[in-house]
């Protein structure tokens, strides 16, 4: 029975890293009797342990049945510091933090947590007193404890945010791996900001917004600057274009399914059918909002673009008012956690509007929330409008911190852009109000700001900037500070007309300020480098033409297809009630005049040399052989190839003064990574016709295995050592297709030759179902957990939904081909789902389409002209507002992921050789997992080239007018008979 050394990390919460033996049974009796490979290092194994997956450690609790201490209850962990000298892959996840023992910074703040719920804790100095500087801990042992037989002790090392510790037992071939080693960088102790000056504050007013209802909350933009969201005293939600000063959307209060809300909201609603809005909050990637409202409500908008607004999830979420809302991603899902007059924190599934936790504990309404994260432990601070301040993990151990605001203060908390100091700004009944920065380290105010009004009339709102300033508005004024200076650094007045208490917003780059007026609408301020952002987007909107290297693309190549739909309603529903906006006729008519008047300058982008791109080819030392398969890292900071002789290629970016995040970029190149062991990751071709072969790979979550299949047997490696764990399902039939399962790790769908799907668990090693529907082989598999739900897709042209709950087929339907195209009888069809979880996109060499889910519909279709060049493959953007699709041209085409409209075309001159040849173009494209205008390409050549527009452009070309003006549609295609009845 061959032995592998593997080292797994603990998704505990403070759950220590260990480093196992992994036996890899010799027969399938073996494989389920040996799982307890898992259970040899624990400290008190159990006689029965219940082992339940190969992809997470394994620990049992104490021998007497009680809980093992966790290190967020343990008031020893905050002084404990982290094993030292590990590699950036990170043990046993080579692309994940490792859990790591709760930080100093937020163990002062947990140092004695309750043991049971509610439980108020200390009040005066909260946690150990942390070392004076980093340096020292590295310098100076310290005692191994005694009295914890549950804590390993571990030598000192970094408080840095990002360094990860080396497991106990981790084989020095694998701790003294030669390359990618992470440089030690220390936070700055000093927080200096020689870069920065008083004139980069945003003072000078440059445009009014005419909300017309007084503005209650606001939030810019994550990645479109100018985008500005509004909530109002009335229930009305905007987004604005601030360049332009137009507002693009809105959206009146109005309880989307009134039946399905409590009685409560229902009574409520009967005596007065409105409500405010308290607080608009973009999600991190700002593909979605939520809206929380004065009755019970939070309202979720997926946002497209321009006035492409959807209703997402309306939530019942507390009873009486909700009172904030906030984005967070435990366990890498995305939540949005409200809280209310009802005294309640709640957190939900974002996608599915699941109710993950509720955390009681408050005395008093909670007014508002702050999610954050150190050292990969998730937290959250809430606080309430009797001054109490509480901290929760997410479990339902009960709060952390029981602790009083400056002045019993009504208290709203933020951190600085960079996570690494923490404020908080709240006014008392008495109207005396405090702006604050805390020592996390005691849970203790570190500095108090003077200058704020001493009968502020409502609760002062304050907003950080650019890890430097801080900004109140009070006394009819905006009012600025240095961090590191109590002194008011400066006040302005925005020309007048300020309410006592002002609404502020930031946007993400500090460059723009918006402030609430009393005439019911907003100011935006600007410094220097915000007029020239805002001119920048004006320009682009407007004369994109204008610009020195990009040109116009005329009717010819891939770029020109047809785009099919059919609408829903007459253009006249469409425009006077869409998603319930009650436009009227007249703006309707004056909209689409603006619409028309737009199309008449706007050019499709063009880019066709170097200069206009950043484009990046990486190094490589090995055989250059066509690459097959193509992936990023869900870390975003490697790419992963499969090549046409079943060997795969790791580059992986690291951490530099060039690339301080460490994630993939044209602007540095990344390492071709090997372990020291020199070995490569090779699938299994034994009697495999590799002309013949449909190489396919799945990656698990956590980065550190990778599923693989090159017409042999399927293969699972480590992703750190590259040695192959197992080999399972050998052919005939081979496979052709992998996904694992979105809710466990050790069931996969493996798509096959033969034309079945069968759901094998990697666990027991057994086939649990084989799905038939195809007729021919399966090239697509998909999974959408909000739909619980898989979508195949095969070379017959073939859509198949089947249910995760029995693995019964719900619906099919054969692709329509475009009339009088030629298709390869074996060419393969991609399924991808959008961010939504509903629709999907799906990639045939002829078309690329979106569907809706389970009902198989056909939204949107784009065919490029009989003439054009063939599709290879397209993936939605990792926001899925674009869709990048590549030909056999080498062209690449950028669509809008709404309508299918064509917004920008790469031509295969701005990334190859000056002369390239024509047998060199892109087999495979994937998309980056957090930077949306960032691609790669897999080439025949087995060239790998990563490209980003130009950091002046900021995205690929400009968004086409809308049509009709109605914004861009989703509308099914006119029904066609079946491609099998031809």
């Amino acid at each position: 029975m061959p032995v592998y050394d593997m080292g797994i990390s603990s998704n505990g919460l403070g759950g220590r890293t260990t480093t196992l033996q992994f036996f890899i049974p010799t027969s399938p009796w073996q494989r389920s009797e040996n799982l307890n490979w898992q259970h040899q290092l624990c400290k008190n194994p159990k006689p029965n342990p219940d082992i339940k997956t190969l992809f997470v450690d394994h620990s049992c609790g104490q021998s007497n049945g009680a809980r093992a201490p966790s290190p967020v209850t343990n008031p020893l962990m905050g002084s404990i510091p982290k094993v030292g000298g590990f590699p950036p892959i990170g043990g046993p996840t080579p692309f994940q933090h490792a859990p790591a023992p709760l930080t100093n910074s937020l163990a002062g703040w947990m140092a004695n947590p309750s043991s049971v719920p509610h439980q108020a804790v200390s009040v005066g100095p909260m946690g150990l007193t942390p070392p004076n500087h980093a340096v020292s801990m590295l310098k100076r042992p310290r005692t191994p404890p005694t009295n914890n037989p549950a804590l390993d002790y571990q030598t000192a090392d970094s408080e840095h945010v990002l360094k990860r510790s080396r497991p106990f037992g981790m084989p020095e071939e694998v701790n003294s791996l030669p390359v990618n080693i992470l440089p030690v960088v220390y936070p700055s102790q000093s927080h200096a900001h020689s870069s920065y000056s008083a004139d980069d504050l945003p003072k000078t007013v440059v445009a009014n917004l005419n909300q017309g209802s007084g503005v209650k909350s606001m939030d810019f933009h994550p990645v479109q600057q100018t985008l500005l969201l509004v909530g109002t005293n009335i229930g009305e939600v905007s987004v604005w274009d601030v360049s332009s000063s137009e507002k693009l959307v809105f959206r009146n209060f109005k309880v989307w399914e009134l039946g399905s809300c409590t009685m409560t909201l229902q009574a409520s609603l009967a005596n007065e059918y409105t409500a405010s809005v308290n607080r608009v909050m973009w999600s991190p990637d700002g593909s979605i909002f939520g809206v929380a409202y004065s009755k019970h409500i939070v309202h979720l908008y997926a946002y497209y673009g321009s006035d492409d607004l959807r209703n997402h999830l309306e939530i019942d979420a507390h009873v009486g008012s909700v009172s904030d809302i906030a984005f967070s991603h435990p366990n890498k899902q995305l939540c949005i956690i409200t809280c209310g007059e009802d005294k309640t924190i709640k957190v939900w599934d974002a996608l599915s509007g699941a109710k993950q936790y509720t955390f009681e504990g408050h005395e008093a309404p909670v007014y508002s929330v702050c999610p954050h994260y150190k050292e990969n432990i998730q937290f959250i601070f809430s606080t309430a409008v009797d001054g109490k301040i509480k901290a929760w993990l997410y479990d339902n151990m009960g709060s952390r911190v029981d602790y009083d605001a400056p002045g019993h203060s009504c208290t709203t908390m933020a951190y600085s852009a960079d996570g690494t100091r923490l404020f908080s700004c709240g006014t008392n009944k008495d109207g005396e109000s405090y702006i604050v920065e805390w020592n996390e380290s005691e849970g203790a105010v570190k500095r108090t700001y003077l200058g704020l009004g001493k009968r502020s009339v409502g609760v002062v709102q304050f907003d950080t900037t650019k890890n430097r300033f801080l900004a109140a508005g009070d006394e009819f004024k905006i009012k600025y500070w240095d961090m590191d200076n109590v002194n008011l650094l400066s006040t302005i007045d925005a020309d007048g007309g300020l309410p006592a208490s002002p609404c502020i917003r930031f946007s993400k780059e500090g460059t723009l300020l918006a402030v609430s007026t009393s005439e019911n609408g907003v100011k935006i301020l600007t410094n220097a480098e915000g007029i020239r952002v805002m001119r920048s987007v004006e320009n682009r909107a407007g004369a994109a033409s204008k610009a020195p290297m990009i040109g116009t693309f005329g009717a010819s190549g891939s770029a020109v297809g047809t785009s099919v739909s059919a609408d829903r309603s007459s253009p006249r529903s469409a425009v006077i009630a869409l998603n319930g906006d009650c436009r009227n006729l007249p703006d309707a008519k004056t909209r689409i005049s603006d619409e028309l008047e737009k199309s008449k300058i706007w050019k499709l982008t063009e880019i066709s040399e170097q200069s206009q791109l950043r484009s990046l080819r990486l190094p490589d030392s090995l055989l250059s052989v066509r690459i097959i398969r193509l992936i990023y890292t869900n870390s975003g900071g490697a790419i992963l190839a499969l090549a046409y002789n079943a060997v795969h290629k790791l580059w992986k970016w690291q951490r530099s003064e060039r690339n301080v995040t460490g994630k993939a970029t044209t602007a540095v190149p990344p390492q071709l990574w090997q372990p020291s062991s020199g070995i490569l990751m090779t699938n299994d071709i034994s009697e495999t016709n590799l002309e013949e072969a449909v190489p396919c790979f799945a990656l698990s979550k956590n980065d550190s295995y990778v599923l693989s299949a090159s017409g042999g047997k399927i293969s699972l490696f480590n992703m750190m050592t590259f040695k192959t764990m197992t080999t399972f399902m050998p052919p005939p039939p081979a496979a052709t297709i992998l996904a694992f399962h979105p809710q466990d790790n050790n069931v996969i769908a493996i798509g096959m030759e033969d034309s079945s799907i069968q759901i094998y668990n990697v666990r027991v090693d057994e086939v649990r179902s084989k799905l038939k529907g195809h007729q021919k082989r399966v090239t697509g598999l998909a999974f959408s957990n909000a739909l619980h739900l898989l979508v195949s897709s095969g070379a017959d042209a073939q859509l198949c939904v089947w249910s995760l709950d029995g693995w019964e087929k719900k619906a099919s339907k054969f692709l329509q081909i475009p009339f009088g195209r030629a298709s390869n009888h074996l060419a393969p069809t991609r399924v991808q789902f959008h961010q939504d979880q509903t629709h999907f996109l799906v990639v045939h060499e002829t078309q690329i389409a979106i569907y809706e889910a389970p009902k198989l519909e056909c939204i949107k279709q784009w065919v490029p002209r009989e003439s054009s060049p063939l599709i290879t493959d397209a993936t939605y953007s990792c926001d899925s507002q674009s869709i990048y699709t590549c030909f056999e041209d080498g062209s690449v085409n950028v669509f809008t992921a709404a309508g299918l409209k064509l917004r920008c075309r790469i031509n295969p001159t701005a990334y190859l050789p000056s002369t390239p040849s024509s047998r060199v173009y892109p087999l495979v494209i994937t998309a980056h997992p957090t930077e949306p205008h960032q691609f790669a390409l897999g080439l025949t050549d087995g060239g790998v080239h990563v490209l980003e527009p130009l950091e002046m452009e900021g995205k690929w070309g400009t968004v086409p007018p809308q049509e009709n003006g109605a914004g861009p549609s989703m509308s099914p295609v006119a029904s066609g008979p079946d491609q099998s009845s031809r």
